[in-house]
């Protein structure tokens, strides 16, 4: 994205960025003038993902009519969007606009780019759209006009986003981060550096060392350096940051610079050794190969050409926008600026030079042996990488073909191939570069890290890249589409957080939402155990893992289980393993190689022999490394492996983590860049892709959730300037704000669901603000009106005002007139008239003196002023004299100078020509002198030889003239031959014109097959797309048919599951009854099984305490046993004593050895005592474990008696557990069935009103009943309606299918008499084109014959030519030999003679021949030109066919497109009665659902009753005291009153669900679950009932003896209760009737429910009827069909006669050629003759002159013998 550049140079001020920031008034009146209706101006799609603005002409349902300039076209409805006011044109903040639809947004950020407005607001968003050109906006005077500014202050400019998280943390003291995204190109890095710059700029410290550069230079210095290692060429963006990064920028207290640091995120390491075509690598490497630094590449071993290393040379080389020298002198620079010490710099530079010579290295290994083990034969690359990795050679190559791995306690090694050899280089490679690269971003923080400064809060700077989606998305993809995901859900997060806390706080009801919960799906999904990367990481560690496997892992724990997992889309990647739904788009994803890149395997030997080799910055690199040491540390020797099981997801989702727990503690400011073109021009915009990154950057979103709450805001006192207009008396009848709007919103029957009223703000729905302006404009419009009235009428008042006086003037004129007439004569006028002129002239003399002097005196000024004037001029010219003469001087001193240093340069040149020359000549002259000598040398040695070689020369001259007399006599016969050849030659290149002309016509007749081949397929074409059409609808009514067969089974299951669930409720009745007698029996074996249980826990007690007794003889057992053992202990204790005392006696033996026989002796009794003490200790030790085992045994068998004994107990006791379970049960459900009794007969005061309150309820639902009656009245005229209109569609398309029917039948007449004209004129044409190439046959062979002849003057020509020279030497030889040959001469003349007679006869034959053939020619002449005419004419007649014949394909399109479009209508049709007819079946369900819960709670009412009556008799059999039943009656009555409201809501959920029926299924799940739930927790309340019962008839139990006393009064209470059950019968029986009542309603509705059905049936038979019609026109088109294919069979037999005619042509053409072949037989014997012919002439010709010479010599020899 461009900087600034100043227009000036560096001492001018900075241009004005006015017309870069803000619209101006030209702008704004332009914008104006644009047409606009509120109602009737739209967005509509162009087509291309863009929009165009269009004005509604007509509504038609559903479909729009808009013309779109002056061309109409019709959209959908939905497809339209309103546009915005002109007054919001070009509107700085988008959210604020009227309307936020796409389009809207889209327009107004294209036509601000256009204005070169290229920052604008949407909301918290800053959107930044790239210029490609630069403009004066980045600039000093820029700054200050945003410095102490707030956001609302000032345009949209980055410089605002960075006030204001300046300001932000100077005021809150909190800090503050800027999140800037965008795609590749966009100018996210150039918007990072302008934030760092105005910080830089704006809040310096001014505090430095001397000599020492300032901390503002230093982190704008870090951008070179970051750039030249982490920047690189791609192909949308010559200079594309492959990292992201996150800058905080610390300040003090002061809000002064104090420090910078900076951290990194997924550096693209695969640009190291991969590059696309068009792309480049890191700009660091070209950097290096640019000579800027002097001596770098002989330091880093590096040649002159880049493309010597393979790793950097794969795309491009150079970038045209980049300057790689000046580049590498900022970079370098910066590394001063930022402290790096010189070795270190260079090391950094040798680093970045191995990674170039690695690539090279990757290329040398080759395979030896049948294992192909990878290995070096020239090892000059890794010489030179060892060489800068500061290691040793050999042990490099070796551990990079054979590395060591540990097995076990050992080190083996393990044998490369060439490809993971040269992956491990690469490997190694990457690694250097990211260690590299993180060690710059280390040495740049210490630097930019001053300690001595006081850090009290920071700036973050997020440069990271936006969502992308591309052809092929790999690893890096899927990571930065999972930090987007996160982001977006951050600003979803904080900015409606923002929004709900300004709605709280100006006091609105709104229910807080949580938009990030939009996100969390697809974030759970990355994140969850066992979700997406807890997979990846687990196949990453799993060492036989593959990508097929880790697919499959995905698709089986994924797919189905989130719904954000899904599968991929073969477009655009058909490789594709996987896809994912993001916020922005569904991306799908291809996993190949993401294991091995997660993984980044290193040589663990390598990494060990560079972290011991000699680069410093190499051993720093790898320090966090293990490695591969060869012994475990001492200090830790059970520490774990450091980084050699981190994988790259998960270092980088804990560096996520980081940065969201950052990003979480700052207040976040944003950024969007966008990417107006692919081509990189200014100015233009590309539609499409500006909305594909809209929703990727999230601001679509943002506007979707802005539009979810209220986006449009405004204070009252502007609220009540803008529209007071509306309403002024009802705005000043209150000083409340509030009471005021509301009252003017009334008025204008604003709904108040578009607004809202808070404290201070009125906030407004999406659109709402446009009724606002729309009512404000027509008042304002009618104000305009009258006020442009009142101004005409003040403007045409004047107007008339001066038209009244000038009547009344030009009576006063008139009447003047009339009085002069009337007067002109009279003398005393005639006076007056001519003294007037007079009265009061001043007097000319005194005038003219008076101007005189104030001439004179005006005139001394000037004068005055000349002279200075002309003084001033006089000095100016001796200056401008000075100066042309210094001038000149100079100018001559320097010519001189120059002249000098020019003769200069030129001698230097001259010089070191004429040195290069001499050198040159020097050599040649010493080659010269060489060659001289040996020539000499040559000279002397073959100076005796010349005299044999020349007699050999007098030999050779001799045996040449022999040889050129012989040569004469062959010349003769060669040319005889050579005429000959040529004779042949020339029958030769007839022929081949022969060929040349059947290989022409062969061409064309290919031709005219090739066209008719053409047209044949276009028709076949046409019968595969109408039989496609067939198809298709025969397809439809198999669906069609299908659906109704499916409707039918779906019909007969539901009935069938009717009939099942009637019989399954009336086995569950049965069910119910039987156990109503189950309950009866057992509550008479309940005081049975009391007693059982009584005895049975007499019992247990008894049991427990044989327990206790065996417990007892345990413990003494164990006590026992515990002595045993201690006497055991002792024992060994003993034992052991003896032992050692024995093993001292034995040493103090050992001391003793040599004394006296009397120590032996002693010595010998201790032995014997010691003896006795050890059969001491082994007997006792026997006895002991005698004793031991006596006692086990006894422990063992007590242990086994208690044992069995406890197992006999248990299970006594499991079966008294289960029997007392069992009579618990039957218990609790007596007590629950006389609790029901007790609860019912509390319930009898409140029953009258409970049956009133059904009966209200039945009204209602019969009245909810009649509305769903009249509902589905409405629905049946309805489909009626619908029904009619198909009816009346299907019509339409009959009258279609007609008017189609008949088109066709003319259409194929038209043909038929198309195709027997082509016929003809193809016929004609091939006659005439036979006749023309027979004539073009003749004159070719006329010309030939012309030629020929020609040729054969020519030839006789030469040889009377030759005849000549032969005549000469003739007579030479005559002169010689005359006498001689006399007789020979009179012999030959006489053959002459004869000879000429016949040539003579010959010549005149052919004389005549050729006249002939003239005649022929000029016959041929006119019928070729005769042909010709023709031939246009044929040609002329061919174009009208095939104009005719393209009009008539051209109508066949279009009936197909007819038929089209009334197939594509009918399956519209058929589809929307197919969700007609599930609609209503739909709702038919429904409601018999709902009847049937209703019989169901009528039915659980009836079984309730007659378990209160059950009860009831129960009651009356056992008594209970009355303090006991009071206490049951008043829980029971409470119970009672929470059973009746769940009655209540139950009954209010099912009035709910019955007006609901016709509303949708879903809603009916809903209330479905909903009293599910409710039911649930009724059941639980019923469970803890029963269990507080139950414990209650355990109590009841114990007390039970106490309480028979009250018997009597039991017995009076029953009474009582008896008395109150019969009043709960009438009620019941009140009941009975209204639900009798109920029934009756139910029945009326299943009558009505039937009339439907009927309804249906007759809507089923109509659509049965539309069927049939369809079959119809489906009947019609196989008769189109039929005539199509006889319509072929028609052109395939004129195809036939075509090849018939071809066939013909083919025959005439053999003829043809044959009569050439006689032509030319003919003309080759003519030529044999001509030959002879001429032979002959020259014969008779040289026997005449011979004759002539024999005479002449005869008559001189006869003078000569008379003399």
């Amino acid at each position: 994205m461009p900087g600034h550049v100043k227009a000036g140079g560096s001492k001018e001020a900075d241009p004005d960025p006015a017309e870069f920031l803000w619209i101006s008034d030209e702008m704004k009146r332009e914008d104006g003038l644009k047409p606009y209706d509120a109602k009737k101006s739209v967005w509509v799609p162009d087509g291309e993902g863009g929009y165009d603005e269009a004005m509604i002409d007509t509504v038609d349902g559903d479909k729009v009519t808009c013309k779109v300039g002056w061309e109409p076209k019709t959209f959908k409805s939905a497809q339209c969007m309103q546009v915005n006011p002109p007054k919001m044109e070009k509107f700085d903040d988008v959210s604020n606009m009227t309307y936020l639809n796409e389009a809207s947004v889209l327009w107004n950020l294209k036509a601000r780019y256009v204005a070169k407005l290229i920052y604008t607001y949407s909301g918290l968003f800053c959107v930044v759209i790239n210029p490609y050109k630069r403009y004066p906006i980045y600039t000093l005077r820029t700054m200050e006009l945003y410095i102490g500014k707030r956001r609302n202050e000032c345009w949209p400019h980055i410089f605002a986003i960075a006030e204001g998280a300046y300001q932000g943390m100077v005021n809150s003291g909190c800090n503050q981060s800027i999140l800037i995204t965008g795609e590749s190109g966009a100018g996210k890095t150039e918007n990072t550096k302008k934030v760092i710059s105005y910080f830089a700029t704006v809040c310096s410290s001014g505090k430095r060392k001397e000599g020492e550069a300032s901390l503002e230079d230093k982190i704008v210095q870090t951008n070179p350096v970051l750039e030249a290692w982490g920047n690189a060429k791609t192909v949308r963006n010559d200079n594309s940051s492959r990292f992201g990064k996150f800058i905080r920028i610390h300040f003090n207290a002061a809000g002064k610079l104090s420090g910078a640091d900076m951290v990194v995120y997924l550096l693209e390491k695969s640009r190291l050794t991969y590059q696309q075509p068009l792309e480049r690598c890191y700009h660091a490497f070209y950097n290096l190969m640019s000579d800027q630094v002097p001596d770098l590449k002989e330091k880093c071993l590096l040649t002159d050409d880049i493309k010597d290393y393979w790793f950097v040379s794969q795309g491009k080389l150079t970038v045209p926008s980049i300057d790689d020298r000046e580049d590498m002198q900022y970079a370098d620079e910066a590394f001063d600026i930022l402290g790096f010490s010189s070795d270190e710099k260079y090391d950094m530079f040798k680093n970045t030079a191995a990674m170039m010579h690695m690539g090279n290295f990757t290329k040398d290994f080759v395979p030896v042996g049948k294992e192909e083990q990878a290995e070096i034969k020239e090892d000059i690359n890794a010489q030179k990488v060892a060489t800068l990795l500061g290691i040793d050679c050999e042990w490099m190559i070796t551990y990079f073909c054979k590395p060591k791995l540990k097995v076990g306690t050992e080190w083996v090694s393990k044998g490369s191939t060439c490809s993971n050899a040269a992956s491990s280089v690469s490997g190694i490679a990457r690694a250097i570069y990211e260690r590299t690269f993180r060690i710059v971003v280390e040495k740049c923080n210490e630097t930019l890290c001053d300690p001595t400064m006081k850090k009290v809060s920071y700036i973050g700077v997020l440069d990271i890249a936006g969502f992308e989606i591309f052809d092929y998305n790999g690893f890096e993809q899927i990571c930065i589409n999972y930090v987007n995901e996160k982001l977006q859900q951050f600003f979803n997060q904080h900015m409606f957080t923002l929004e709900q806390e300004e709605y709280v706080r100006e006091g609105l009801d709104w229910a807080n939402v949580d938009f990030g919960m939009d996100l969390q799906k697809c974030i759970d999904m990355f994140e969850k155990p066992m979700a997406f990367l807890a997979i990846f990481e687990e196949e990453s560690l799993f060492p036989k893992a593959t990508d097929k496997t880790f697919a499959e892992k995905l698709m089986s724990n994924l797919l189905g289980k989130w719904s954000q997992f899904a599968k991929p889309n073969p477009r655009p990647d058909p490789d594709a393993h996987f896809a994912v739904i993001h916020y922005a788009a569904t991306v799908s994803y291809n996993l190949t190689g993401w294991l091995e890149k997660n993984k980044d395997p290193l040589n663990d030997t390598i990494v060990e022999m560079i972290k011991n080799g000699s680069n410093e910055l190499m051993v720093a690199s790898f320090a966090d490394h293990p490695g591969q040491p060869l012994e475990a540390p001492k200090d830790a020797p059970d520490r774990k492996k450091k980084g050699g099981g981190k994988t790259v997801s998960s270092v980088y989702l804990v560096s996520l983590i980081e940065l969201m727990t950052t990003l979480h503690s700052c207040e976040p400011h944003f950024v969007r860049c966008l990417v107006p073109n692919t081509h990189k021009k200014p100015g233009d915009v590309e539609p499409p892709l500006i909305m594909h990154q809209l929703t990727c950057n999230g601001v679509l979103e943002g506007i979707r959730i802005c539009m979810r709450g209220f986006p449009n805001r405004m204070l009252y006192p502007d609220f009540k300037m803008r529209y007071a207009i509306l309403g002024a008396t009802e705005m000043a009848s209150s000083s409340d704000n509030k009471v005021a709007t509301y009252a003017l919103m009334d008025k204008i029957n604003f709904d108040r669901q578009r607004y809202r009223l808070g404290h201070t703000l009125v906030f407004f729905r999406a659109g709402a603000l446009a009724g606002l302006e729309e009512a404000r404009d027509d008042i304002v419009i009618k104000l305009v009106r009258y006020m442009q009235g009142e101004v005409l009428k003040r403007i045409r008042s004047v107007v008339y005002e001066k038209k009244r006086d000038q009547r009344e003037l030009i009576k006063v004129a008139q009447r003047n007139f009339r009085k002069y007439m009337s007067m002109r004569d009279w003398g005393w006028f005639v006076i007056i008239q001519k003294t007037r002129g007079m009265i009061g002239m001043p007097n000319p003399e005194e005038e003219l003196r008076l101007l005189e002097e104030k001439a004179n005196a005006t005139y001394g000024e000037y004068k005055a002023a000349l002279d200075v004037t002309a003084d001033l001029e006089s000095q100016m010219g001796a200056l401008k004299d000075d100066i042309g003469a210094m001038s000149k001087q100079l100018n001559e001193e320097q010519g001189n100078v120059s002249v000098y240093t020019d003769r200069q340069a030129k001698a230097l040149t001259i010089k070191a020509e004429a040195e290069c020359e001499l050198s040159k000549q020097q050599a040649i002259l010493v080659s010269e002198e060489a060659s001289r000598v040996e020539l000499a040398g040559e000279v002397k040695a073959h100076a005796g030889s010349i005299g044999a070689v020349k007699k050999d020369i007098d030999d050779i001259e001799l045996t040449i003239t022999k040889v050129e007399q012989e040569k004469g006599n062959r010349d003769h016969t060669i040319k005889v031959l050579q005429d000959e050849v040529g004779e042949q030659d020339e029958v030769i290149n007839k022929l081949n014109k022969e060929k040349k002309h059947l290989s022409g016509t062969q061409a064309k007749s290919s031709e005219d097959l090739a066209s008719a081949e053409e047209k044949v397929a276009h028709l076949s074409q046409v019968k595969a797309q109408l039989e496609s059409t067939l198809d298709q609808l025969e397809g439809g009514l198999d669906k069609e048919k299908k659906s109704r067969a499916n409707l039918e089974k779906a019909k007969r299951k539901v009935e069938g599951d009717l009939k099942m669930a009637q019989d399954a409720v009336a086995d569950l009745e049965r069910a119910k009854r039987e156990v109503e007698g189950v309950i009866a029996n057992k509550e008479k074996n309940n005081q049975l099984l009391s007693a059982k249980l009584d005895d049975e826990q007499s019992l247990v007690a008894k049991a427990q305490k044989n327990i206790k007794e065996l417990q007892g003889r345990v413990e003494g057992a164990e006590e026992e046993l515990e002595a045993e053992r201690q006497a055991r202990a002792q024992a060994e204790r003993q034992r052991s004593d003896l032992a050692r005392e024995i093993d001292q006696l034995g040493e103090r033996l050992d001391e003793a050895g040599g004394a006296t026989v009397a120590q032996v002796e002693l010595n010998k009794k201790r032995e014997s005592e010691i003896v006795k003490l050890r059969k001491d200790v082994e007997e006792t030790n026997i006895s002991s474990e005698s004793v031991l085992s006596n006692m086990k045994r006894k422990q063992g068998d007590a242990v086994a008696e208690m044992t069995e004994q406890i197992d006999a107990l248990q299970k006594m006791k499991a079966k008294i557990d289960k029997d007392k379970t069992i009579i618990m049960s039957e218990i609790a459900d007596a007590r629950a069935a006389t609790d029901e009794v007790l609860r019912a007969q509390a319930s009898q005061d409140k029953s009258n009103k409970a049956l009133l309150d059904a009966l209200n309820a039945t009204n209602k639902k019969v009245d909810a009943a009649n509305l769903t009656l009249g509902d589905y009245g409405m629905s049946k005229n309805k489909i009626a309606n619908e029904n009619s209109e198909l009816l009346r569609i299907v019509g339409d398309l009959d009258n279609n299918l007609n008017m189609v029917a008949k088109s066709k039948s003319a259409l194929g007449a038209q043909l038929n008499d198309v195709k027997a004209l082509c016929d003809n004129e193809a016929r004609e044409r091939q006659l005439l084109l036979g006749k023309f190439r027979n004539l073009e046959h003749e004159v070719d062979g006329a010309k030939e014959a012309l030629d020929e002849e020609a040729a054969g003057r020519e030839n006789i020509l030469r040889l009377v030519a030759k005849a000549e020279g032969d005549a000469a030497l003739l007579r030479q030889k005559y002169e010689v030999e005359a006498v001689a040959k006399g007789e020979e001469l009179e012999m030959t003349k006489m053959k002459l003679t004869a000879r000429n007679t016949e040539a003579e006869a010959t010549i005149d034959n052919l004389n005549a021949k050729l006249t002939q053939v003239e005649k022929a020619k000029g016959k041929i002449q006119g019928e070729m030109n005769e042909m010709t005419v023709c031939l246009d004419q044929a040609q002329v007649v061919n174009a009208t066919m095939e104009r005719k014949a393209k009009a008539f394909d051209k109508t066949i399109t279009e009936m197909k497109g007819k038929v089209d479009r009334l197939s594509f209508e009918l399956d519209v049709s058929q589809k929307e009665t197919r969700n007609i007819s599930s609609e209503l079946f739909k709702v038919k369900s429904a409601y018999e659902e709902t009847v049937l819960q209703l019989e169901e709670v009528r039915r659980e009412n009836k079984t309730l009753s007659n378990e209160i009556g059950d009860i009831m008799d129960q009651i009356g059999e056992g008594g209970r005291t009355i303090h006991e039943i009071d206490k049951i009656r008043k829980r029971l009555e409470n119970e009672k009153l929470e059973l009746q409201a769940a009655l209540e809501e139950a009954e209010s959920a099912l009035e709910q669900e019955e007006n609901k029926v016709l509303r949708s299924q879903l809603e009916l799940s809903q209330v479905k679950q909903e009293i599910e739930r409710r039911i649930k927790e009724k059941e639980e309340e019923f469970e803890g009932l029963r269990k507080t019962y139950q414990r209650a008839i355990e109590s009841m139990q114990a007390s039970l003896e106490n309480e028979t006393k009250a018997k009597g009064e039991a017995l009076r209470h029953k009474k009582k209760l008896e008395a109150d059950l019969n009043e709960l019968d009438i009620a019941l029986e009140h009941a009975n009737g209204a639900n009798a009542e109920a029934q009756q309603t139910i029945k009326k509705y299943q009558g009505h429910i039937k009339e439907s059905q009927l309804a249906l049936e007759q809507e089923q038979q109509h659509r049965d009827k539309a069927r049939e019609q369809l079959i119809q026109a489906e009947r019609r088109s196989h008769a189109v069909r039929n005539e199509l294919e006889e319509t072929k069979t028609q052109l395939e037999h004129a195809d036939r006669q075509r090849r018939s005619a071809e066939q013909e042509l083919s025959d005439v053409m053999e003829q043809v050629a044959d009569c050439t072949l006689q032509n030319q037989s003919l003309q080759s014997s003519k030529r044999k003759l001509d030959s002879e012919m001429q032979t002959m002439h020259a014969d008779l010709e040289e026997m005449l002159n011979e004759s002539r010479i024999a005479e002449e010599k005869a008559k001189k020899s006869m003078i000569d013998a008379a003399r």
